[in-house]
């Protein structure tokens, strides 16, 4: 390898950092802001998790044709394209008035980052691939940090008294000519080589199912929890404990506050104690998060059990990752491939199965269902377990 090889693989990966990071950015504007959706479209608590369950359905439909594209061209050409368009439906979503227009909007929304979550995850592989260690948890660190930012933006925004045309209008000013300023470094193949190729030819072999099972299940229950927070806790706050908007965006900064603490010193936490006590740990401490939320007299409550909550999440997600991979060493990308999947299935069951139970009753026993699905992670904790290491039968010395 050349010595100026490096360099441009550093830049590559400071490039999607930024991605993830824009990602995170405008998620979080999108979900913090549900309250004012609703009354700027007369959107009613009924319809609101059909329009919410849209979304990860047409990310799914988003993620597959992303492969198909960037096949033809390369996923750098994908994210180039795509993210500046995420932005952009951003702003749509602000600048509407009508209920077909949010739907539109919304729509767009999902099939763009469906396709930008899997483009930005190919340039992750690859470029981890070149690194020839583990990078991928930096990136979605930079995500949380983007969530983090985003947040903060839409609660200055509410506190102020900024509407969603220029909220979302000035945030898209903002995050366009980013994304367009990074889709110039992110790697090609000079960077990558056929590092893509070959984990799409990984993620194309066969494995087998039943081994992967418990760990797609433990996926499905943390992004079911997931998207509890991601769509409900900002309307918790505001709708359930009476909390100003601006306030009530502070459960989502919490959140990913301690996503992101979590997935910074988590790593040191497995090495340390082992993936199977911290699993345990994290799915206790996100159920402690919920039932918290649900019994919390006020506002500052609430946002302390959705930061607790955050901790617990935190620490599922990048090890059930992991241990696919431990399971299939030599497919390890086929591994992650299928589990991540079923973070398409938490977010289609969470967001409705949150605002059905919440129309018919409240939010407070809402809160309890993700609540009891998320200690369903405590006895599937084993299967995080390394792989046993052989050991020579010993030979006694005569």
């Amino acid at each position: 390898m050349s010595t100026d090889v490096p360099d441009r693989l550093r830049r590559a990966r400071a490039a999607l950092a930024v991605s993830f990071l824009l990602q995170g950015a405008t998620f979080a504007l999108l979900v913090t802001c549900i309250p004012e959706i609703q009354d700027r479209y007369g959107l009613s608590d009924g319809l609101l998790p059909v329009f919410l369950a849209a979304v990860p359905i047409l990310a799914g439909v988003g993620s597959i044709a992303s492969e198909g594209l960037a096949e033809r061209t390369s996923a750098r050409a994908v994210l180039r394209v795509v993210q500046p368009l995420l932005c952009l439906t951003l702003a749509a979503v602000g600048l509407g008035g009508t209920l077909w227009q949010l739907a539109l909007a919304l729509g767009a929304f999902g099939l763009l980052v469906g396709a930008l979550d899997a483009s930005m995850n190919m340039l992750g592989v690859g470029l981890q691939l070149r690194y020839g260690r583990s990078i991928m948890l930096g990136f979605h660190a930079a995500f949380s940090l983007g969530g983090i930012l985003g947040a903060a933006v839409a609660g200055i925004g509410s506190h102020y008294g900024l509407g969603l045309p220029a909220l979302f209008g000035g945030a898209a000013a903002v995050l366009i000519p980013l994304a367009l300023l990074a889709g110039t470094r992110f790697a090609g193949r000079a960077e990558l080589g056929d590092a893509v190729r070959e984990a799409g030819e990984a993620a194309a072999r066969s494995i087998p199912w039943r081994p992967l099972l418990p760990l797609c299940l433990a996926m499905a229950v943390a992004y079911i929890a997931d998207a509890s927070v991601s769509n409900y806790s900002v309307k918790y706050l505001a709708d359930g404990l009476g909390s100003p908007n601006d306030v009530a965006k502070l459960s989502y900064l919490g959140y990913m506050v301690a996503m992101l603490l979590g997935r910074t010193l988590g790593d040191r936490v497995v090495q340390r104690w082992g993936a199977v006590p911290v699993v345990r740990l994290g799915a206790a401490l996100a159920a402690l998060g919920f039932a918290l939320a649900a019994a919390a007299p006020g506002a500052w409550a609430g946002i302390a059990a959705f930061t607790v909550l955050g901790f617990g999440i935190c620490a599922i997600i990048p090890q059930v990752f992991a241990a696919g991979g431990r399971l299939f060493p030599d497919d390890s990308d086929a591994a992650v491939a299928r589990l991540n999947l079923f973070n398409y299935v938490g977010f289609l069951i969470g967001s409705p199965l949150v605002g059905a139970i919440a129309d018919a009753s409240s939010y407070r026993w809402a809160l309890l269902a993700p609540m009891v699905l998320v200690l369903a992670v405590i006895p599937l904790a084993g299967h995080f377990a390394p792989a046993p290491v052989a050991v020579r039968p010993s030979v006694e010395v005569p």
